[in-house]
């Protein structure tokens, strides 16, 4: 539990949040943000709708540098739909059993069925980021992907499956500045591996490998869109805007529900049958 102390030191790094960033706009504050946020749900909530009963097949791709916001992102678009609908995929490391099949095997099962939208937080483009700058692919293995990987897509989009791809760019200086704050939040620590710390030091890597990755991949059919996520809030709101406009909806009649009568067939005292079991002390 958080003391008093460290509920200060959570409050000064949100308001350090809120302060100007670097392309000059002040933050958006909570407040606006969160208006637009719940328009923008809103509208989800009728694409979901539409994806269900056209039975659209839809991939998202999320990309980008660590600390770039992603996460925030996809919670924002996912926290108030279906997961059944909107699917989250977020594959650890591959095993040795799958770093002997082919790369896009293990992303494949994963793939969206009629009326499902999934989302990929970190996907296939892990071989064109951090297994190339990483050194775990070797230099024949980064150039066969970018090769090989518009025609794949080719055949995802030919397959009848709607395929769009962010990539959220973060300034070094903001990235500095949400590093640190991971190191200080006891709420974010966990956000802060090795690996990224070992990233860290590679900003120019990581930025050649994002330009070959967008120069390879950045198709009529399967395109990037750049979300520039200095500002977290606009990012979110920017990111789920842009999003909408790329799937065509129409927001589908709901008919009115009432709630029947409760039938009192059976009645008891189902509350005094809980007498004696264990419950969670109420704290709170």
């Amino acid at each position: 539990m958080l003391t008093p102390s460290g509920f200060a030191k959570q409050e000064e790094i949100v308001a350090k949040e809120e302060r100007k960033n670097g392309n000059g706009k002040s933050q958006l504050k909570g407040k606006e943000y969160m208006k637009e946020l719940r328009k923008l749900q809103k509208e989800l909530c009728h694409l979901q709708e539409w994806v269900k009963a056209q039975g659209l097949q839809v991939i998202v791709v999320f990309e980008g540098r660590d600390a770039a916001g992603k996460g925030g992102t996809i919670k924002a678009i996912t926290e108030r739909v279906s997961p059944r609908v909107f699917r989250l995929v977020a594959l650890p490391a591959p095993s040795d059993r799958e770093k002997s099949q082919m790369y896009i095997q293990r992303y494949m099962p994963h793939f969206p069925a009629a009326g499902e939208i999934v989302i990929f937080d970190r996907s296939w483009y892990n071989r064109a980021g951090v297994e190339y700058v990483m050194g775990f692919c070797s230099k024949e293995q980064h150039q066969r992907f970018l090769q090989l990987c518009p025609m794949v897509e080719r055949y995802i989009v030919d397959g009848g499956i709607q395929l769009i791809k962010f990539w959220l760019e973060v300034r070094k200086e903001e990235q500095a500045r949400r590093f640190e704050a991971r190191i200080e939040d006891p709420l974010r620590q966990w956000k802060l591996s090795p690996m990224d710390i070992e990233s860290w030091t590679r900003w120019y890597d990581y930025s050649r490998a994002r330009d070959l990755m967008l120069e390879a991949t950045d198709t009529k059919y399967a395109p990037w869109y750049i979300v520039r996520s200095d500002d977290k809030r606009r990012a979110r709101l920017n990111c789920i805007s842009h999003l909408l406009s790329l799937i065509p909806y129409k927001k589908l009649p709901r008919g009115k529900v009432k709630l029947p009568k409760r039938s009192n067939k059976g009645r008891y005292d189902d509350q005094a049958t809980l007498k004696g079991r264990r419950f969670v002390p109420e704290k709170y």
